[in-house]
């Protein structure tokens, strides 16, 4: 898990500018997300993590912080891992 922690913070770098964030720390109150990069950072986990982020999984709670998408990024990857 550490090493998608790491994958996640390295894209959300270049738009914290300078900023260390913490894996509990809330990128939406924090002020730097907005919806266009809401939907960038989704298709972004989509593509480096292969995985398939469904409607029902567009939920604040799983996107707020590393931590959260961390475990998303887990569960779907073990629901895929189940599946084959």
């Amino acid at each position: 898990m550490e090493e998608n922690k790491n994958k996640i913070k390295l894209f959300l770098s270049s738009y914290l500018r300078n900023y260390d964030l913490q894996d509990d720390e809330d990128i939406f109150s924090l002020g730097f997300i907005n919806s266009l990069f809401a939907m960038q950072l989704v298709m972004h986990l989509e593509k480096e993590f292969e995985i398939r982020i469904e409607d029902e999984d567009l939920e604040i709670k799983h996107f707020k912080t590393v931590n959260a998408m961390a475990e998303l990024i887990e569960h779907k990857k073990s629901r895929i891992a189940f599946l084959t």
